[in-house]
């Protein structure tokens, strides 16, 4: 006899699975694409592959939550110094990024808590999170 029923309540239940063939959204033209894994819009969370030409900058931004970072391939300058193939990177609430640089063409897996926000001099520019990211991925398959 079981112990407890660990049947689900919620009968809805069921893998995402993003295929390899799945496209990639191009983000900024030529230069940068995001390939959307997952959302998680009760918490906010969500979870990306970025791709980056070499030479391709990330304007400065803060996060608004924690973040994951994996590099699968080439080379990102962050905060002075380098990221490379194999690298993980955390980065909690709070902190500050100056411009992050693509040094080689890159792909990385990141894995956010919640928002990022951009901003120069003058202020706030953008933010990114699971719902534009979810926009930019409907928008693409129209």
């Amino acid at each position: 006899m079981a112990l407890q029923d660990i049947t689900p309540i919620n009968d809805q239940l069921a893998d995402i699975i993003v295929r390899a063939d799945d496209p990639w959204v191009e983000s900024e033209p030529g230069v940068a694409w995001i390939k959307l894994l997952w959302t998680g819009p009760e918490s906010g969370r969500w979870a990306a592959l970025f791709r980056w030409k070499k030479g391709y900058v990330a304007p400065r931004h803060k996060h608004l939550a924690a973040a994951h970072t994996y590099i699968l391939k080439g080379k990102l300058q962050v905060r002075g110094g380098t990221l490379e193939a194999g690298d993980y990177d955390y980065e909690p609430n709070g902190v500050l990024h100056d411009a992050t640089t693509a040094l080689e063409d890159t792909e990385y897996l990141f894995i956010s808590d919640g928002h990022i926000v951009f901003y120069n001099d003058d202020g706030l520019t953008s933010y990114l999170g699971w719902e534009e990211l979810q926009r930019m991925k409907d928008a693409a398959q129209k």
